[in-house]
């Protein structure tokens, strides 16, 4: 029997998911479907019997509202929210704001799921020069982080993500998991990968193929020592999970007409 329980999931979808653009750092607020993906995990969790003592969330917009929506949809609005940028999407550097399908026709599909998905390779840094470099470093929120502006990260590898988020698991999120409070986190796409790699101790090698959907909420359950006693569980229908687990592997492929026509 589990010891300790938590769920942990992805932030539904955002403006620029729904646009195949990295979105990392950008500050963006959930689209229309991405709303109806928080809505529809609260009352999904609400079914299960879901009942959370704390949330714990990025930053970034995005995961802020998720977070909010599936408190709303369950009654539990009351339950505190602490967020940090310590539990923010990878910063893709350089590759912010571009689209993926069109990354993948000027650079091959093997380069963009390399970015994307393996472990320790970091894109390009962002430059001063950027279009979303003052929008992401004279942002407000970020004033109020554990660490300077200046020292905040540039770019950054899945590696680089769990050095960064590894201090406010250990420090903040653990205690409350062992003082016998059920969490939700409401993270983004890498941060919840880095934190199952940690948790699951999965290999530099696999994580490249964990891909997770939006809006899907993760049961990890742990012994008394923190390790999981079995794989992680999407929970909901496993035919929609698939489907969308594959809606987000696609994001860096080629679209067909792009292959057949690489001039359009």
């Amino acid at each position: 029997m589990a010891k300790y329980r938590l769920v942990l999931l992805r932030h539904g979808e955002g403006a620029w998911t729904k646009e195949n653009r990295f979105c990392s750092w950008v500050d963006q607020k959930l689209s229309s479907d991405g709303i109806k993906e928080a809505q529809n995990c609260g009352k999904h969790l609400k079914a299960l019997g879901f009942e959370f003592d704390l949330v714990f969330t990025s930053v970034l917009s995005r995961s802020i509202q998720t977070a909010w929506l599936i408190l709303q949809e369950m009654g539990q609005e009351w339950v505190p929210i602490q967020s940090s940028w310590r539990l923010n999407e990878r910063h893709y550097g350089a590759l912010i704001g571009l689209n993926r399908a069109e990354m993948a026709l000027n650079h091959g599909e093997e380069q963009v799921k390399i970015w994307r998905r393996s472990y320790d390779v970091t894109p390009p840094p962002i430059s001063e020069s950027h279009p979303y470099y003052a929008e992401i470093y004279n942002d407000r929120r970020y004033k109020c982080s554990d660490v300077p502006q200046e020292s905040l990260p540039k770019a950054e590898s899945l590696k680089d993500v769990l050095d960064r988020l590894l201090p406010y698991w250990n420090e903040k999120i653990v205690p409350e998991l062992k003082s016998g409070k059920m969490i939700l986190i409401s993270a983004h796409g890498n941060s919840s990968r880095a934190l199952l790699k940690h948790v699951e101790g999965i290999s530099d090698e696999d994580i490249i193929n964990v891909t997770l959907p939006t809006g899907v909420p993760i049961l990890l359950e742990l012994d008394e020592n923190l390790h999981p006693l079995g794989p992680h569980q999407f929970l909901g229908d496993q035919e929609a999970i698939q489907a969308a687990i594959k809606k987000v592997e696609d994001q860096g492929k080629v679209k067909s007409a792009e292959k057949s026509n690489p001039t359009v």
